[in-house]
């Protein structure tokens, strides 16, 4: 019942992420929402943030940032780490997943997606047809909006993570 929901990995954060194996196993684009998986809410790029986006362009991965978020903040995330970027993007809509893919030259097969939430990122990808990562929230402090999903998001984790405990 909740599957379209479930992620394809769960970790607990962005930074802990082994993107070489997936460059290694053909991936050539990752796209992430910017609040609460990179940094805390309408947080600027910190040292970490900045120290991963120059490790994946290394790797000869490339990057978009693809937010529901207003253009002045992706814009201010951005100034630092300059890659490609997509404000109001509609998630979980595919469409802005498509367009990242564009931007980014890449497809379904070679496209990781990263962020915090189930009904919004994870779910997204999975329509989109990417591989979905979803990582635990960097700080509790979140709009109100989001605190009610947070506990519908429990109970379609709960279940997630009994099936992957059976597997």
């Amino acid at each position: 019942m909740f599957r379209t929901f479930y992620p394809k990995e769960y970790v607990d954060s962005t930074y802990v992420i082994d993107f070489d194996s997936f460059a290694k196993k053909g991936y050539k684009g990752v796209i992430f929402d910017i609040d609460n998986t990179l940094v805390p809410h309408d947080a600027p790029a910190d040292e970490r943030a900045k120290k991963l986006f120059t490790h994946l362009k290394e790797i000869g991965m490339d990057v978009c940032l693809l937010s529901n978020n207003k253009e002045p903040r992706v814009a201010m995330f951005n100034k630092e780490i300059q890659v490609h970027t997509i404000h109001k993007g509609g998630k979980p809509n595919p469409k802005g997943y498509r367009k990242a893919m564009e931007l980014m030259g890449t497809d379904e097969q070679t496209t990781l997606f990263v962020g915090d939430q189930l009904f919004t990122d994870v779910w997204g990808a999975n329509l989109t047809g990417i591989y979905s990562v979803l990582v635990k929230p960097i700080h509790p402090k979140e709009e109100i909006q989001i605190v009610l999903k947070r506990y519908l998001e429990k109970i379609v984790l709960f279940f997630y993570l009994r099936e992957q405990k059976k597997k």
